[in-house]
């Protein structure tokens, strides 16, 4: 922070160079605005790794709070500057069906690039999900977003009950790709339904529905 201000000071003077410090400045990555000390890596892992923690809470995993309010300084004391990505894993139970032993029910991989296809074929051959996500898609957590509605992901009866008070089959509802950022947060399967409602003074508040495909 300290940095960009005396940056910023230092073109006061306006003209052509207080342009182009304005122009490097708002073409700056975000985490270099937020980060004061550390590396910018640093900050990359520790935002996926809260915002990957997150998930899995909202999932129903059982996540410690100690490590959901981890701060970037605690992080940068625990990993390091250059954490080892090992070191960076977590496992977690689910609240209403934790699993037993070492057994895995599913695994989700933080990449810094995308898989090749061939290593994609390969991971089809596991006998558990595997959910693949870059790094720059958990450097924010998208449901906390504040022009995002709030959603709620129907249980089978919740669902049915649904379709059975507007007489209607799941296959009328409107559609939500499974590849959609807000199914893929939630590890949405395909004829899940969405709750989605919104409260904004643009949109005003009004309540839809959508269906997994």
């Amino acid at each position: 922070m300290e940095q960009q201000q005396n940056n910023g000071g230092g073109g006061g003077g306006g003209g052509e160079n207080g342009s182009l410090l304005e122009m490097e400045s708002t073409g700056r990555c975000l985490t270099s605005f937020v980060v004061e000390e550390g590396s910018r890596d640093c900050h990359r892992y520790y935002l996926s790794r809260r915002t990957a923690l997150e998930m899995l809470k909202d999932r129903g995993f059982s996540v410690p709070s100690s490590e959901m309010h981890l701060s970037f300084q605690q992080f940068r004391a625990t990993f390091s500057d250059s954490p080892d990505v090992d070191r960076l894993t977590f496992s977690a139970t689910h609240s209403s069906h934790p699993s037993k032993g070492d057994s895995l029910s599913g695994l989700i991989l933080v990449v810094h690039s995308n898989f090749s296809k061939p290593a994609r074929t390969a991971l089809e051959g596991f006998s558990f999900k595997v959910e693949i996500f870059q790094i720059t898609d958990l450097l924010v957590d998208i449901t906390k977003h504040v022009i995002n509605p709030r959603h709620q992901i129907l249980s089978n009866k919740e669902k049915q009950r649904l379709l059975e008070k507007h007489n209607i089959e799941d296959k009328q509802l409107p559609r939500l790709s499974k590849d959609d950022a807000i199914a893929r947060y939630y590890g949405l399967q395909k004829g899940q339904v969405v709750k989605f409602m919104y409260d904004g003074d643009i949109t005003g508040s009004f309540v839809s529905y959508r269906c997994i495909s």
